[in-house]
């Protein structure tokens, strides 16, 4: 009883704090649909000051690159919380996302993305889907780390880290316990990507033995998005990694009625990110007729985040009651089902006017019976054996003949390193390639000890030293190959750190 009594003044110490935000208007139709939000917490009583920043589209048109002053770099690292409308990223002109840039710079390694129905309201097929999905916000494709290697060919290189696994799974499951969700599924393309999803999906199978309190099964990223588009009431709470996540979120978002609808957070160890999931909609920007509602679910997050529970429980559940007695934007109004069509103002005139009610259709916002906050322990970075066991080379040559370079590459030797193999965008060409295969200029070259017993299901590698694999570079560029890139082949507690090729 003593606990319960402290944890209530606790909790009312936390929603009677003034808490500054860094606010960000953002383009397009963000500042209308911010003004709106900003209402509707003022009238609730939030105990929210912002403190505005510039970024997005003018500031990269005013020369900054980064599409951010360092003045709001300031104000968010004191503030720790960011409240941002959609931005624009000026297109055709090389600029980095704003987006990516925010999260990765600041470490915000986890997106939060609620998505539930609110049929019969806004139309949609899945009446009871009810879903959220927590996607890894730093690495992946998104790292952008791209390069042109040869007339035909580029790359984008995929990172995974184990620290990068072991924090977003980790947090979807705490949230899940948080929550009072029953189930984790984690998508990954695992069959074909074995070491990168690999991974992803390992750590996931470890630290779902931590949380025997709730489900957890994994689907192949393909089958499941076609499962979650078609049947999204079977999933409670998805994690997955970046690129994944940024599709199926969207996915399901827009299977839920509309994207206009769907708040995100953007969670990392010291700062935190609340923003709509919508772009800023230029064509209606200024017609005062964007819908607010993700900005209004963002902002329950953020006050949620921030310990306000039943301040965001008020906001949600007015918001909740708002939709269901029939105010409705453009983008959800219907004819039969609508009370009235209202504009941005509006809407958050009749939010506020409902301030303090609950609805009767949806099920109402309990925010405040949250069973604690989330935490992730830091990471220990495991030790184990790394030996260099061989290299790939990779190649710029215009020619098609794999047998014309294989046999080049098989005459030289150095320092009992000897050629096993050619591919040619991933599949093997040399030796005993098949002639049907396409080949591009792009020539991936793999040396291994002279020792290595390569002939069996399971090769047996030997180690190498890097002077081997410099003195190799040495003659190959002595006799004339252009080499682009090279990559070190590392056993790690003498298992492989490396993919085979195609039909290896």
């Amino acid at each position: 009883m003593q606990n319960k009594v402290l944890e209530s003044k606790k909790r009312k110490v936390e929603e009677n704090k003034l808490v500054k935000v860094a606010v960000a208007q953002g383009d397009g139709i963000g500042p209308e649909i911010m003004q709106a939000t900003l209402n509707i917490m003022q009238a609730a009583d939030a105990g929210i000051e912002p403190e505005f920043i510039e970024l997005g589209e003018q500031v990269y048109l005013a020369g900054n690159s980064a599409g951010i002053q360092e003045r709001a770099w300031e104000v968010i690292n004191r503030n720790k919380v960011i409240f941002k409308a959609p931005i624009t990223t000026p297109q055709g002109k090389g600029f980095k996302s704003l987006n990516v840039t925010l999260r990765k710079s600041l470490g915000l390694f986890s997106n939060v993305r609620p998505v539930n129905s609110l049929h019969p309201y806004v139309h949609t097929h899945f009446p009871k889907m009810n879903v959220v999905i927590i996607r890894e916000n730093e690495e992946d494709l998104y790292a952008g780390i791209e390069h042109q290697q040869t007339e035909d060919v580029v790359q984008c290189l995929k990172l995974i880290t184990r620290p990068g696994c072991e924090r977003i799974v980790r947090y979807a499951f705490e949230y899940a316990k948080a929550y009072g969700r029953r189930k984790v599924t984690c998508m990954v393309k695992d069959n074909i990507m074995k070491l990168t999803d690999g991974l992803f999906h390992k750590v996931f199978l470890e630290i779902a033995q931590e949380y025997p309190t709730i489900q957890n099964n994994s689907q192949i990223i393909d089958i499941g998005s076609a499962k979650l588009a078609a049947h999204p009431e079977d999933y409670d709470v998805i994690v997955t990694s970046n690129l994944y996540g940024d599709i199926i979120s969207d996915i399901a978002a827009e299977i839920a009625g509309s994207v206009g609808m769907a708040g995100s957070a953007n969670i990392g160890t010291n700062v935190a990110m609340f923003e709509a999931i919508h772009g800023s909609a230029p064509d209606i920007a200024g017609k005062n007729i964007a819908n607010p509602s993700g900005l209004i679910n963002a902002a329950v997050m953020m006050l949620s985040h921030l310990g306000k529970l039943e301040t965001a429980d008020k906001i949600k559940n007015a918001w909740l009651t708002t939709i269901e007695e029939g105010y409705h934007t453009a983008d959800i109004y219907q004819k039969d089902i609508s009370t009235q069509k209202v504009s941005t103002t509006q809407f958050a005139e009749e939010v506020i006017k409902r301030l303090g009610k609950t609805p009767s259709f949806f099920p109402k916002s309990t925010l405040y019976k949250g069973s604690g906050s989330i935490t992730i322990p830091e990471y220990k970075r495991k030790q184990s054996k790394k030996e260099l066991v061989g290299v790939d080379v990779f190649i710029d040559w215009a020619g098609t003949d794999p047998q014309i370079i294989g046999n080049d590459l098989l005459e030289v030797r150095v320092y009992n390193l000897k050629l096993k193999m050619i591919t040619n965008r991933g599949v093997k060409v040399f030796p005993a390639g098949r002639k049907e295969t396409y080949c591009t200029d792009h020539w991936r070259c793999r040396f291994v000890s002279e020792k290595a017993v390569i002939n069996q299901p399971q090769p047996t590698y030997k180690p190498i030293n890097y002077e081997q694999v410099v003195a190799l570079l040495s003659q190959l560029n002595n006799d004339g190959f252009d080499v682009i890139k090279t990559e070190n082949l590392y056993e790690f507690d003498g298992k492989r750190g490396f993919s085979l090729g195609q039909g290896e």
